[in-house]
């Protein structure tokens, strides 16, 4: 079982070359970072991550995830660089696939692409995607960054994402290109895992809502007639109070299909954002060696 960490990038969250350094050393096998571009100020939407629907400050602080984990990647040797969101509808896609292939072919092809379509309302519409269309705009952009990412004249013409035969280089090590997990939960998230993505990156509350989950996956990735066997699954877990999932837990997430468990929790991400980055990283490193036994 790999464990990953996920940290919020911000002027104020430490050096972040040291905080991956760390990651690495301490045995991680991923380092993450979210993404949110803007926060408008005339913010409606509630917060779904918190009981009175409050936007915590630092989601206004984050970095480019792209520019952070380039930093990381430079830091690091082993290390898979990943997305914890990335939240694609906000983004060009031609630039974003070149992007993308640029830190892949830097690192050594160590990136993974963890992708949503958002919930804030006002930040995706100000980024210029119409609320309601953000799902089909996140499908089309992969389906398009896959063409340019494979092909020598790529070309990609859906109802909001077309381009003519354009080319795009570097490619990625990887290929047919990065691993593309969706990061979203309930029932129709499931159905868009099975039909498009190579893999899920949900949010668990428990092991026994994981297993259940998986089941419906595998049973919706055979009926749209791909192998279950070839998902990626990552899930985050929040540790709670606590010194984190346990052995057994980490057998029960493994035995129910997850390949790795990212720890994360709100205040995780509150504390990394004001300068305790690696603080978190040191005290979850025994999760780690947990994981060695699984």
């Amino acid at each position: 079982m790999n464990i990953g960490t996920l940290t919020t990038a911000t002027a104020q969250s430490g050096d972040l070359a040291e905080v991956a350094r760390q990651t690495e050393a301490l045995g991680y096998d991923s380092l993450w970072i979210p993404e949110h571009p803007v926060i408008p100020l005339n913010r409606k939407t509630p917060f779904p991550g918190s009981r009175d629907g409050q936007l915590p400050d630092h989601y206004n602080r984050w970095a480019d995830p792209f520019v952070a984990l380039t930093v990381a990647a430079m830091a690091t040797k082993k290390i898979k660089l990943g997305t914890g969101i990335c939240l694609l509808p906000e983004r060009d896609p031609l630039m974003t696939a070149k992007v993308v292939a640029s830190l892949d072919l830097y690192s050594g092809g160590r990136v993974i692409l963890g992708v949503g379509a958002g919930w804030l309302k006002e930040e995706t519409e100000v980024m210029g995607t119409r609320f309601g269309m953000r799902w089909k705009r996140l499908r089309e952009t992969v389906e398009a960054m896959r063409v340019l990412w494979t092909q020598t004249e790529a070309s990609y013409e859906g109802e909001l994402v077309r381009f003519p035969a354009v080319r795009c280089d570097p490619k990625p090590v990887q290929q047919p290109g990065p691993p593309v997990l969706l990061g979203a939960h309930g029932h129709k998230a499931l159905e868009r895992v099975a039909r498009t993505y190579d893999g899920w990156f949900p949010l668990v509350q428990s092991p026994e809502a994981f297993a259940k989950d998986m089941a419906t996956l595998r049973k919706l990735t055979a009926e749209a007639g791909r192998n279950p066997d070839t998902l990626q699954v990552t899930t985050i877990v929040d540790p709670g109070k606590g010194e984190g999932p346990s052995v057994d837990d980490l057998k029960r997430y493994r035995d129910a299909g997850a390949s790795r468990v990212v720890i994360f929790s709100q205040q995780m991400g509150t504390d990394a954002a004001d300068g305790k980055a690696l603080e978190i990283v040191k005290r979850f490193a025994p999760v780690v060696e947990r994981a060695q036994q699984v």
